[in-house]
């Protein structure tokens, strides 16, 4: 497994993660999500990501009883804030309150006394940015967080944080999590990773894979049992005939590599510096041992233009 610091700072995460968004919600057998874990942890993951809004805290419940197992010291444990837990009009946003009572809620769920990463899972505009970055200081000062991070925040967003930040002696945000694939790039790239590179901060990537479409299993349809099939949104996100070309295209560049490719996949958004990590989800532990797969593959600048040519 390959380490990689996120951002400037000195945490060191696995270049392949484990989330929970998909899976550690009571979707699968107990039994199951324990060997995911164990096989992640035995292949050299230590980044588990969860948010408090998956499963409505049921992830955070799963993965903190599963992750008890071990010594906390060898985890990188995230979670995140925003998204309404309730209908109570202050559960949710990332008013000082919110975040102090979330905070709280979350570290129980957990079973932890402190998380390594506390994301704000969404930029909220009803809320004084100044606000929110002070709330997340001083959870860093009371020791209940050790970093803090954006997920899908807008550039003006994140460059004001880290300006306020700089002006006023607070802590700014060391990691950003955007979604990035081979099918959804543009804006990681263009932006995301400059900032990256302004600021010193890590990107711990999410779906890699496209919501799976990267895999190839949707190169003959979408099966019964599939994910597509059960979540429309995300085959109509994902399911056009210029993807299924692609991914297509992907399978001699990873069977001459001697990959599947979710490897590739893998791989190649390992390729950027700025990617701290890349989260996958697992619901099978085959799935886990394919994507540590990727770890450590380093792709050929002949390979990364075929990649190119392929998505093209």
């Amino acid at each position: 497994m390959d380490y990689r610091s996120a951002g400037r700072s000195g945490l060191k995460l696995s270049a392949i993660a484990l989330g929970g968004w998909i899976n550690f919600e009571a979707k699968i057998a107990e039994d199951e999500a324990r060997g995911i874990i164990r096989d992640a942890i035995d292949g050299g993951v230590n980044f588990f990501d969860l948010a408090d809004v998956y499963g409505n805290g049921r992830a955070e419940e799963w993965m903190g009883r599963l992750l008890s197992e071990y010594p906390r010291h060898t985890l990188v444990i995230s979670t995140k804030v925003f998204f309404p837990m309730s209908d109570d009009p202050n559960d949710r946003g990332l008013s000082r309150k919110h975040i102090f009572e979330s905070i709280d809620r979350s570290l129980k769920r957990l079973g932890t006394d402190y998380l390594d990463i506390y994301y704000c899972h969404r930029h909220d505009p009803e809320t004084p940015l100044i606000e929110t970055i002070r709330a997340m200081n001083d959870l860093i000062r009371a020791g209940k967080v050790l970093y803090w991070g954006t997920s899908m925040w807008p550039a003006e967003q994140i460059e004001e944080a880290h300006t306020l930040c700089e002006r006023h002696g607070l802590v700014p945000p060391q990691v950003e999590q955007p979604v990035y694939s081979m099918l959804k790039r543009d804006w990681t790239e263009q932006t995301a990773l400059p900032l990256a590179e302004k600021y010193g901060f890590g990107l711990t990537v999410y779906s890699p894979l496209g919501l799976g479409m990267l895999t190839g299993k949707y190169d003959e349809g979408i099966p019964d049992d599939s994910r597509f099939q059960q979540e429309s949104w995300a085959a109509e996100r994902y399911f056009t005939e210029d993807n299924v070309r692609r991914v297509r295209a992907l399978k001699p560049i990873a069977d001459g590599l001697g990959l599947t490719r979710t490897q590739l996949a893998l791989a190649w958004a390992l390729r950027q510096p700025g990617v701290s990590s890349v989260i996958t989800g697992a619901t099978k532990r085959h799935q886990i041992a394919e994507s540590l797969g990727a770890a450590g593959v380093t792709l050929s600048a002949d390979v990364a233009a075929a990649i190119e040519q392929a998505l093209a």
